[in-house]
């Protein structure tokens, strides 16, 4: 395609003048950078913008009162008492972000080969949804659903002779998930990678009259290196006996995402996710694009805390960089993002507005 070149100017200036004649020829028509000269110009062309409703803040809850204890390998982020957690949600709330996202930090005694915990409705995630919804009736709580918080090996599901057994695994994250939605759970999220649990977990809620909580699946969760401060925050990093790769997905693979997400649609979840979030931008696209379902990122812990870490140390504008990660899941398609950043983006997008 030819580009249409301007007519020829006259220059008067004499510096100008010369400096135009020793310059190549460049008086172009279509210049792009025009739509770029300014703030007010680069936001009125923008493609994609941020805002504090496409934020979803995890949350890490521990026993104790009035309890902040920080996480090592997560500058920035506790482990949060059960009150605690509530002036969390208060602070949520006043920066409208829309939900929360629970997850235990479980003490090592009540942890087990089955995951008891798990299913008791006195457990940390259950009080806290308590707590949250009696004095934030209004704020949106999604609840993870896995044994790994809650299990002595810290693996996701009941473990035999080395193996994760499937299909007795998913009867306990059906009675977990129950737990959960009695509390007062709006947002269910399976996130153990086990096949079948989205249809087991929707008829389980639909036979208790649980209907309207909603299922955000995490329909394709890949086996990563990436977990690693979550795992120190939840305190499974030290008891995980080999690895998750039989259940979670080959880092390698993008088709097998998509038959993934289809299983999980056709089980009946509400929203999909892809986990982690910067390192599969490709798969997000993709499954965006093929299913056109509400699809959510998880700005895993690794991602923060390598942002977090380095602006910490200098090296990099941690601001500018939290802000330009989180656009980036906008624009390869997600419609909302689980992200430790939230506060701290949605104090942003307030000053900006």
């Amino acid at each position: 395609m030819a580009i249409k070149f301007g007519r020829p100017i006259e220059i008067r200036d004499a510096s100008r003048r010369e400096a135009a004649t020793s310059a190549p020829a460049l008086d172009l028509t279509i210049r792009p950078r025009r739509n770029r000269k300014s703030d007010w110009a680069r936001r009125m062309v923008r493609e994609n913008v941020l805002t504090t409703d496409d934020l979803i803040w995890p949350l890490f809850v521990t026993g104790g009162h009035n309890t902040r204890a920080p996480v090592a390998s997560m500058p920035g982020v506790d482990r949060l008492s059960v009150d605690q957690i509530v002036r969390d949600a208060e602070r949520a709330m006043k920066l409208n972000i829309p939900c929360l996202a629970l997850f235990p930090y479980t003490d090592p005694t009540l942890r087990d080969e089955q995951g008891s915990e798990a299913v008791n409705p006195e457990n940390l995630v259950c009080q806290s949804v308590r707590a949250i919804k009696k004095e934030f009736p209004d704020i949106g709580i999604l609840c993870d659903v896995a044994l790994d918080p809650f299990t002595s090996h810290g693996h996701d599901g009941l473990l035999e002779d080395g193996k994760i057994l499937n299909d007795e695994t998913v009867a306990v994250l059906v009675r977990q998930a129950l737990v959960q939605a009695e509390a007062g759970c709006d947002i269910i999220a399976p996130s153990d990678m086990m096949d079948g649990r989205v249809g087991a977990i929707r008829e389980g809620l639909d036979r208790s009259g649980f209907q309207d909580v909603q299922i955000m699946a995490y329909a394709a969760k890949y086996a990563s290196a990436f977990y690693g401060p979550f795992r120190d925050a939840i305190g499974s990093a030290k008891t995980l006996t080999g690895d998750k790769r039989t259940y979670q997905m080959d880092s390698c693979n993008s088709d097998e995402a998509l038959r993934e997400v289809e299983l999980d649609i056709a089980e009946g979840a509400d929203m999909v996710m892809v986990k982690p979030g910067m390192p599969y931008l490709d798969v997000l696209r993709r499954v965006k694009d093929t299913f056109a379902m509400p699809t959510f990122a998880y700005q895993v812990s690794g991602e923060y805390a390598m942002i977090a870490g380095a602006a910490q140390n200098g090296w990099i504008d941690g601001e500018r960089a939290m802000m330009e990660s989180l656009v980036g899941f906008k624009r390869a398609g997600a419609d909302g993002v689980l992200t430790y950043f939230a506060p701290k983006a949605a104090e942003k997008i307030r000053q900006q507005s």
